[in-house]
Parts: C-alpha cells; structure tokens; sequence
C-alpha cells in the first residue's frame, strides 16, 4: 500500500513532476525539467502517473505497417490524437529526437513501478532509468511490459536489481495502484504534470511559470510557452516557403482572449499583417456534479474541464485581465460573420475590428449575438455597415461554413490556432517557435518594420 506520508499534491521536496513513459509529451518534457532543476539547484520529486486513456480517449491498435487494424475511437477522438503526435513529432524534430507512434496503448505500470525502484536509489539512478526507458521505447526497441527488459534497463542505469521482481510483483505493484487512485482523486488526470505549492499545472508550456513560482517570482508572471528554436526553419520545411500566418478565433474562447495580446505583440515585433480566420467552437461545457455512478471517463472529463477553467484564470489574473463572461452563454456566429465582412469590404480594419470585438465580450459584457451590437463594432472598427443585415441573413452563414471546411481541411479544428505553410499550431504556447519561423521567412528589413 502507498505510504502513509504520500501526498498528491505535497511533498519535501518544492517540485513534484509526474510522468507516465508512454506519453509522447512527457518524454518531450523530461530533458527540459532536468535542465531546471539543474539550473535552480532544486530537489524534484518525480513520480509516475499511469495513465488509462482508452477511459477518456478511446482504443486503437496499429498492425504492422502502421494501419489501423483495431479502433474504438470517435472520429473527434482521432483528430485529438493525430493532432498530438503530430505536435510531438514536430517538436522532436526540432531536437533531433526521434519519435516513433506506438503501435498500441500501452500498459506502462510495470515501467512505472520500476520508476518507484529506481528513485529510492538516488537522483542519478533516475535520470538514467528515465532515460534509459524513455528513448529506446519511443524507438520502438523496448518493451516497457516485460519484466526482463524493465530488470534490464535498472541494471544498465546503476541500479540495484536483487529483490526486483518479487517487489514488482507484491509491495511494488500494490503501491503502485494505491499512488495512482490517490492522484487521480486529487485532480490529476494527465502529464507532464508539475505541483509548486499545490497547484499543479499540465504540460511542459508551464515550465516558464514553474520557473518563475520557483525562482522567487521575480518579474512579471511569464505566459504559457514551449522552447523556440532558432534552427526551426531547417526542420519544418513546410513553413519555409510563405511569411502567412494565419490565426483562427472565437471571440467567445477565453483561450482566443488570452492569446490576442501576444499575438498581437508577436506580429507588431516582426511588422507583419495577420491574416485572422473566425472558427466558431461549442463552448467549454460544465459538467454535472460528481454521481455515485460516474465511471472512470466520466470523472476524467469532468476534472479535465475544471482544470482548464483553473488554468485560464490564473494566467488571466497574471495580466489583469476578467474571464467572467466565459460563463456566459454567446453565440458568437454574428460577431464571426462581422470578421468575414470587414476582411471582405475593409481589410485594413481587421485588426481594429479584431480588437474591438474581443473588449466588447470580455470587457464591456455586450452581446455578439447582437445584430446591433456586431453593427457598433463594425462601425467603431471603422469598416462599412450598409448592407450587413442582409449578409447575415443571406451569403454570410454559407460563406463561413466554407471557412470552417477549409480549416478543417488544413487540420484547424480548434482556436486558438496558427497557421503558417503547411504548419498548424494549436495554442499561443507556440508562439516562440512561430516567431522564429515568421523571422526566417521575412528579409531581415522587414523584421519590425511596420505594423
């Protein structure tokens, strides 16, 4: 059984990390987290999460040229994983790791029980089991299921291994289970995960915020952001041949909302236009208070959704911002139809529009649902409004419907997003990586030169 002392969310040590070494993000976050640890001088306290995904993102089984042979998944379930890997593989590029999908869902716990094993003897023996499993399985040369490979792998990382098995099999794996409902209980539900001070936070984007809370927060609160690269060009050949970006939003997204100021930084730094897409996304639901019947899954969604309320806040209240109207419900469809018609009839408004509809929602609690209130806009935006009722009504919702198919198309199906090339990019975490391949494309006299 789990010590009485184990805490999900507390520890000695200032950082908790959890890993699960069939996650394709947590094996992208190890080297970083060991990078900062090191850089701080700090003790982590790693430990493993092993995830049950077919719970919550369904099952699939590749056969032996990487088809799908066996599925269980919702097509909305695959554009999820697809989108994911190829994300990871992006970014795996970018450090010339390779990163091979696996052929099926993995049962991990074993890899994880020998990660309990390894960390009672000592930080080196960790991160050469971390390792020592992590790059030759997303190889495809591990087994992380066998015992005799796991034995292995703790032996070749300085490990002792006498009494392995037996407790692998016993007070290992009982441990184990007992650590994993403790987490779960707790609200954590993915990985990488990071606990500073009992908050935890998903997904190595945090890492400059982890920095920060660790650091003495020193400075203004950093946003979400994955490493830049200033080699990316070389490596992602599909954005190497147009400075387009695209951004596609919802105006009613508090995600879209906490992306426009650094979107907007980002394209005034480098003096280049945005070309903005209106995407309308159903709304981030509320889910319904825990039942005594609630499955695995069930509990998983609804924690999943509490997480990313808590999430927007924080980085919200970092930057005086309010995300009270998410709770309102707003179908912003009018205020997305008001973007096309101003790209349309006065592009150079686009952006004043863009902005303009944003403060509305967010500041001054007006209603994009409003024929009215998306003419103001308009009006305030500078752009024409003779003959917008009539497009609302008439050519406007088919002509969205097409900018949605054509999103889709180029695998955009969720805000906020860039698109530059041949490379999509979902979330302003991306926007290192992106600066770094919009400077590239554009002659170094036009980098900043207007807006």
């Amino acid at each position: 059984m789990t010590s009485r002392s184990f805490d999900p969310l507390a520890s000695d040590a200032p950082l908790i990390v959890y890993l699960d070494h069939k996650s394709p993000y947590a094996y992208l976050a190890v080297e970083p987290t060991f990078a900062l640890a090191d850089e701080l001088g700090i003790a982590v306290d790693w430990r493993p999460l092993t995830l049950d995904i077919p719970s919550f993102l369904g099952s699939a089984r590749l056969g032996a040229k990487d088809e799908v042979v066996e599925s269980q998944r919702t097509p909305e379930q695959w554009v999820g994983v697809k989108h994911a890997y190829r994300d990871c593989r992006r970014y795996a590029r970018l450090r010339g790791v390779l990163l091979r999908g696996t052929a099926k869902i993995w049962d991990s716990s074993l890899a994880a029980i020998g990660m309990l094993w390894a960390k009672a003897q000592g930080e080196p023996v960790l991160r050469a089991y971390t390792r020592g499993v992590y790059q030759p399985f997303w190889r495809r040369e591990l087994d992380i299921a066998a015992l005799d490979e796991i034995e292995r792998v703790l032996r070749e990382s300085g490990a002792s291994v006498e009494g392995f098995r037996a407790w692998a099999a016993g007070e290992g794996r009982a441990r184990h289970e007992a650590e994993q409902r403790a987490v779960f209980e707790a609200g954590v539900f993915g990985v990488p995960a990071y606990v500073v001070g009992g908050e935890w936070y998903w997904g190595r984007e945090h890492l400059p915020r982890v920095r920060w809370l660790l650091g003495g927060k020193r400075g203004p609160a950093p946003d979400a952001a994955y490493e830049g690269s200033a080699a990316a060009l070389d490596v992602l050949t599909g954005a190497a041949d147009a400075a387009r970006l695209e951004v596609a939003i919802d105006f009613k997204s508090p995600l879209s909302y906490l992306a426009l100021e650094p979107t907007l930084a980002l394209a005034d730094a480098l003096g280049i236009e945005l070309d903005w897409q209106p995407l309308v996304i159903a709304p981030l639901r509320r889910h319904p208070e825990p039942a005594a019947g609630d499955d695995r899954g069930a509990r998983h969604r609804r924690n999943r959704a509490e997480y990313y309320r808590r999430d927007q806040e924080r980085y919200a209240e970092s930057r005086g911002l309010s995300l009270a109207a998410a709770d309102r419900s707003s179908d912003s469809t009018p205020a997305a139809l008001g973007l096309l018609w101003v790209r349309a009839r006065a592009p150079a408004r686009t952006r004043a529009y863009v902005e303009r509809a944003f403060a509305a929602h967010w500041r001054e609690s007006e209603d994009l649902a409003s024929l009215a209130a998306v003419a103001r806009l308009l009006e305030a935006a500078g752009a024409p409004t003779g003959g917008f009722a009539d497009y609302l009504r008439g050519a406007g919702p088919a002509e969205l419907g097409a900018v949605r198919e054509r999103l889709f198309a180029a695998n955009v199906f969720d805000v906020p997003s860039y698109r530059l090339g041949d490379e999509v990019f979902l979330g302003r975490q991306h926007l290192p990586v992106i600066r770094d391949l919009v400077s590239a494309c554009l002659p170094p006299s036009r980098v900043g030169a207007s807006r």
